[in-house]
């Protein structure tokens, strides 16, 4: 006979993710393919509390995901640029439906505040890619960008309660 536990069972809110990383993008794409290839790295981190989607695009399904966590990060590829850019998202003022299949970082989190009257905290990367052509790899200069990309999830990760 199995004895009840000494302790109360943790409450589902504490074993639900408080962040939520999203890699969009597309990996046949080359370059295109960098929000994917970020997102499947920060899983392999199987750090607790950190959830990690890897997504074609931004679909409103993703609105419930972001209602539960205090901190989105969205990763994206550039189609121009020389340095990975970290900028706050907020969700953009109402504009009625409808929504589309597709939304951006700002359209998503608006969708998010609509349906469930809460937003996380919230930040974009975008990562400049060089070479948009039919692949399924990275160029050099994205893979090199894609570590500095996760060296900015991992500081908005450790330094989300003061930013």
């Amino acid at each position: 006979m199995i004895s009840p536990s000494p302790h109360p069972p943790i409450p589902p809110s504490h074993l639900s993710p408080t962040v939520l990383v999203i890699g969009y993008g597309n990996l046949l794409r080359g370059d295109d393919g960098i929000g994917q290839t970020v997102a499947m790295r920060v899983e392999e981190w199987e750090w607790m509390n950190v959830r990690s989607r890897a997504v074609h695009q931004l679909m409103p399904e993703l609105a419930q995901e972001l209602s539960a966590v205090q901190l989105a990060i969205f990763v994206d590829a550039a189609l121009s640029g020389d340095d990975v850019t970290l900028s706050k998202l907020e969700a953009v003022p109402e504009q009625g439906l409808p929504w589309g299949h597709s939304l951006s970082p700002p359209r998503l989190l608006s969708l998010c505040q609509w349906l469930y009257h809460t937003v996380p905290q919230a930040w974009m990367i975008s990562v400049p890619g060089v070479d948009f052509s039919d692949s399924d790899r990275l160029s050099p200069l994205a893979q090199q960008r894609v570590k500095i990309a996760l060296n900015h999830i991992t500081h908005l990760i450790q330094n989300r309660h003061t930013l």
